[in-house]
């Protein structure tokens, strides 16, 4: 498509799903189980709405931020997500550069079918790595000495996936890593032809099967299968303890976040433990369908820690006015991670730039709108929240014992935004 044609991330979405094969789609526009997670991060953005101002000059309006003392052009970093290369060929190149030339921060994730090698290589600009710890903690480790010699600025450490999530469509559609052939998926990739001959098949030519290459040993990891031959996915831990983030902290100089923090008391322990920043996240949706929205946890984590490091937030970001949003709870940044891969899928390179751009046009226009010349005099008082948005249940209100507000209650009840 002509990424130019697209007017919102909408618009790159349908293109997006025109393109992909059904399960490839399904593998990036949806959750686990029900769905319940990634609509929950919807609403509840669409719960907030802002206040305007007037009569105020904002001809001079910037975006200009900074992330962890240096600066980034717009108050959003491209988010980790695996297997982009599945939607375009050499696809987390394509959206590194798009964010280099954006200038703003990329994130690679693990679960990538590019080196990381090969992306700071080819693509530049300011790079961060993310990282799953392994059960073999010195493999894990192995991943990150590659960051820092690669040149990777920060790395974020991903905590919240303890078990597999239960994604049962990929289950039914076959398209899981490491990649096998059914008749379901295999009819599939036959409607989809273009996917097969622009994406696939140049993948195969130039490097074969796909696979998480960035992992040790890979693809031979990779190919572990449980004992009833479903899926085993990528080796993950579920004994990861705060010693583990300790220890990542003794081995990397650079920024160190912890992403997955929903739980102000897990915020403040990662700032004891020397992180210097939280991203408040529940995987996009995609692991724990209970889970609370990202958006409404953040009212809390910001008031615990905001004061200590920097607490960035993801999930459900659709529009500039989510941007927009969650800065003025509190937010030092935005990860996005579902549009720049819309863009990269409609239209490679050229339309994650789009993404960024469409983003970067809805910002502005929430800085205007609001009478904002930047985007830290965003604050609480343009906001207005739904009764109890964002609250911590009180400890003694629940065993009926009466207890003063106090943490978000407070914060919340200060915020004169309710009515």
């Amino acid at each position: 498509m002509n990424p130019e044609s697209a007017y919102n991330i909408a618009d790159l979405r349908d293109a997006a799903r025109r393109f992909l094969p059904k399960g490839l789609y399904e593998f990036l526009a949806r959750g686990t189980e029900d769905d319940l997670a990634v609509r929950r991060n919807r609403s509840k953005f669409e719960d907030i709405a802002m206040r305007t101002r007037v009569l105020v000059d904002v001809s001079r309006r910037s975006q200009a931020t900074t992330f962890f003392g240096k600066p980034s052009a717009m108050p959003i970093a491209i988010a980790p997500t695996g297997l982009a290369g599945l939607l375009r060929f050499n696809g987390e190149i394509a959206v590194a550069r798009a964010a280099a030339k954006a200038g703003i921060p990329f994130t690679l994730s693990t679960a990538s079918i590019v080196s990381m090698e090969r992306v700071a290589d080819e693509a530049g600009g300011r790079l961060w790595y993310q990282l799953y710890m392994m059960p073999d903690r010195q493999l894990s480790f192995q991943m990150v000495q590659r960051a820092k010699s690669a040149g990777y600025e920060a790395l974020l450490v991903t905590m919240d996936t303890p078990a597999a999530p239960n994604r049962e469509y990929l289950n039914r559609s076959g398209f899981v890593m490491p990649m096998r052939v059914t008749p379901t998926n295999a009819l599939d990739v036959a409607l989809h032809p273009r996917w097969f001959f622009k994406v696939f098949l140049p993948q195969l030519i130039k490097y074969g099967v796909p696979a998480m290459v960035n992992y040790p040993g890979s693809p031979s990891v990779m190919a572990e299968r449980g004992s009833a031959g479903k899926r085993a996915g990528r080796p993950r831990s579920d004994s990861n303890t705060w010693s583990d983030l300790r220890e990542l902290r003794k081995m990397w100089d650079g920024p160190l976040l912890l992403k997955g923090i929903l739980n102000p008391d897990d915020a403040a322990m990662a700032a004891d433990c020397g992180a210097d920043g939280v991203i408040v996240s529940n995987h996009g949706g995609r692991n724990f369908d209970s889970s609370i929205a990202p958006i409404e946890a953040l009212v809390a984590i910001v008031d615990r820690v905001g004061h200590r490091i920097e607490v960035m937030v993801d999930g459900g970001v659709e529009r500039g006015s989510d941007v927009g949003k969650a800065l003025a709870i509190g937010a030092k940044g935005i990860f996005v991670g579902r549009a720049p891969l819309w863009g990269v899928t409609a239209a490679g390179e050229a339309g994650a730039s789009r993404a960024l751009e469409l983003l970067k046009q809805e910002i502005d226009r929430i800085l205007a709108f609001t009478g904002s010349v930047s985007v830290n005099a965003l604050d609480r008082s343009l906001l207005h929240l739904p009764q109890g948005f964002g609250a911590m249940p009180c400890p003694a209100a629940v065993s009926g014992k009466p207890a003063a507000p106090a943490g978000a209650d407070a914060a919340i009840a200060s915020l004169g935004s309710v009515q």
